[in-house]
This record gives C-alpha cells, sequence and structure tokens, in this order.
C-alpha cells in the first residue's frame, strides 16, 4: 500500500524524517511517499502545507516548537480525520514529570555549536587525518584505535565514531607494519580488532578488484593474490592471533552493519571509562558466563 507520508519540521528536518522512517521500514507492505517539509516558521508556509496535506491526505508527522503552528496544525488534521503525530511530545512528557520542569523548547536547540558540536568536527578530522595507519606516532591521543586486515570496514566504523565524538583511528595488519608494534605498548586508546568470515572477505575483495578494474594477474595492492582464499585465512589467523596475545576485545563483523559495529564498541569504551557501565557489563558477562 502507498501511504503519504507529510514530515513537516522548523528546522532541518533531521529528527522527523529519521523517526518516521525508522517506524515505517517496520512494515514491509508498505511503500511511503514522503513530502517534506523543513525550516517551516510562519502561518503562511503551514497553509500551503495544509493544502498539499488535504490533496494527498496520509499521515502527518512533525516537531513544531511554535504553540500557535502546532495548533493550527492539529486542529486542521483533526477536523479532516487525518493522523497527525507529534514525534518529540511523549518524550518530554516524561522529561517533564522526572524533572519538574517543561524546559525551554527553542527550535533546532539540538544542532547548536556548542561544545558536543566542535567535539565532533574534531572527532571527523582525526579520523580522516589517521586513516589507514596514517600518522601512527599520534595514536596515543586516540580515544579508539581499530585494527584488522584489509576490508574488515575500519573506515567507515570510525567516521561514525567520529559522529558520536570519539577520535577513532584505524590501522592495516600488514606483515611487518611498524604500528602493530607502537600499538602494543598504548595506555590510553582502546584498541579493538575487527575480523570477518573468510568466504564473505574473499567476496568483498574479489568485488573490489572488480571495480577497480583489477584482475588477479595485476600487480599492485589490490592484485596478485590479494582475493586468494588461503591467503584470506591466513591473514585473518595472524590477526586474531594478534588480538589474543594483546588481549584485545575482537568484533566479528560479517553480519554486522557498520551502525552495529560502532555501537557495540561504543559500549566497550562507556565500559572502559563508566565504572558504573563497567560493572554492569562486567556482571552480565559472568552471568553469561556461568549459564554456559
Amino acid at each position: 500500500m502507498r501511504l503519504h507520508l507529510h514530515l513537516i519540521s522548523d528546522s532541518t528536518g533531521e529528527t522527523v524524517t529519521t523517526v518516521a522512517r525508522a517506524a515505517v521500514s517496520q512494515f514491509e507492505d508498505v511503500v511511503a511517499v514522503e513530502h517534506v517539509w523543513f525550516f517551516v516558521r510562519t502561518r503562511t508556509q503551514l497553509d500551503q502545507i495544509l493544502t498539499i496535506v488535504d490533496a494527498l491526505p496520509g499521515i502527518v508527522v512533525f516537531t513544531l516548537v511554535s504553540p500557535e503552528l502546532r495548533y493550527l496544525l492539529q486542529e486542521h488534521c483533526r477536523h479532516r480525520g487525518i493522523p497527525c503525530v507529534p514525534v518529540l511530545d511523549s518524550l518530554m512528557n516524561e522529561l517533564t514529570g522526572i524533572l519538574g520542569s517543561a524546559g525551554r523548547p527553542q527550535i533546532g536547540r539540538q544542532h547548536a555549536m556548542d561544545d558536543g558540536y566542535f567535539s565532533r568536527i574534531e572527532a571527523m578530522d582525526f579520523a580522516m587525518r589517521h586513516d589507514d595507519g596514517q600518522f601512527y606516532e599520534e595514536l596515543d591521543e586516540a580515544d579508539i584505535v581499530l585494527i584488522g586486515v584489509s576490508r574488515t570496514s575500519k573506515t567507515p566504523t570510525c567516521v561514525y565514531l567520529a559522529n558520536r565524538g570519539l577520535k577513532a583511528a584505524n590501522i592495516p595488519i600488514v606483515p611487518d607494519l611498524p604500528q602493530l608494534h607502537m600499538l602494543e605498548r598504548l595506555k590510553r586508546p582502546l584498541v579493538v580488532g575487527l575480523t570477518i568470515n573468510p568466504d564473505s572477505l574473499v567476496h568483498i575483495r574479489r568485488s573490489r578488484q572488480k571495480m577497480l578494474g583489477i584482475d588477479g594477474e595485476d600487480e599492485g595492492r589490490y592484485g596478485g593474490d590479494y582475493a586468494d582464499v588461503e591467503r584470506v585465512r591466513k591473514e585473518l589467523v595472524q590477526a586474531r592471533r594478534l588480538f589474543a596475545r594483546n588481549d584485545w576485545p575482537e568484533i566479528d563483523v560479517t553480519k554486522r552493519s557498520v551502525e552495529e559495529t560502532a555501537a557495540t564498541i561504543y559500549q566497550l569504551y562507556q565500559a572502559r571509562v563508566d565504572p558504573d557501565v563497567e560493572a554492569i557489563v562486567g556482571s552480565k558477562e559472568t552471568e553469561e558466563g556461568t549459564e554456559d
């Protein structure tokens, strides 16, 4: 079924779009037709949108701070029997009950250029500067260092972590690479090893070669035996031995999205820096071990 989705926001619309898409994705038989309206801050703008909502009824999802615009939108939809959902109201009401304050609504407050914003920008710059083993002498400045063989999603995972304000670097596992010796001496960063199923890695590497127009006989980084099954297995075995020898946590990315991998790493990092989280995680691991 086709569903007209009217997404209305007085700011960038990032929140309302993310929430709406996450909800609709849970319904396999729905084809969402998005009508996105950002920076809606005047009654004239809202009236123009409501004309389209009337012509293409579906569901309205919104984040509006202005009491006047909220009232006009909700009353208009109520009279016409069009579902209208304020995505943040339930959470805001719960927070008000807990904190005893209604807060001070402000348009786009979450996008303000505060310390958190500049922290994310700095983390992004760090991830780009320290991608693929660059400037390894600065690794002790990192919050997280990811290591793994080629094509284990190290770079996109670092970028995702940077968006959360964490300085993440990544090091490829290559024989005789000096960075690997330095990693064993690091104290400040959380070092995490990424591994993957060998068959999946072979497929990914062959796809990479094909995309670059390289066949198995070509020389260079992506040629030779780069996607050979035996070489891949050997690389992965060496990598896992390295992780085990240094007691670094290991994550298998075979069936994980970048977001899932980053979320797991973020939890490991939280457990490392927050004693309360570490106690909970440690307790859970102990319980699981007892059950086994």
